[in-house]
């Protein structure tokens, strides 16, 4: 979708990716306004009178959690979101809730390779 955007609009001279109709910058509360539009758009009404997606920033919020929820290292997942571990943990901890049952799958079904595993030697 960025690439469509860029190739339709191009890029304002000063590099900006995002202008206003006349070639201004967009102030925060023209982002809100758009945001807000956005949501309305896309959410149902019971999801609009949730906090979800309530500013452009929750974003972020979103992919992180994606990453972590996905199994991504964490790791690598602080290093794309610019945090240490510890911040990450910090900050998104609570989104890894509600994992239990995939972990102890993921455990188990190491146990059970190890134990089907011939042993070796003589």
């Amino acid at each position: 979708m960025l690439r469509w955007h860029v190739t339709l609009y191009g890029t304002h001279a000063d590099g900006r990716l995002f202008r206003t109709a006349r070639g201004g910058m967009v102030q925060e509360s023209g982002y809100g306004e758009v945001w807000a539009g956005a949501r309305e758009d896309v959410l149902s009404p019971a999801e609009r009178e949730t906090k979800l997606a309530k500013r452009p920033y929750d974003l972020r919020h979103a992919a992180v959690s994606t990453w972590l929820s996905s199994g991504v290292e964490p790791q690598l997942v602080a290093q794309r979101a610019g945090h240490s571990v510890a911040v990450l943990f910090r900050v998104y901890a609570k989104f890894l809730k509600g994992g239990d049952e995939a972990a102890n799958a993921k455990i188990s079904a190491r146990l059970n390779q190890h134990r089907t595993e011939a042993p070796s030697g003589p």
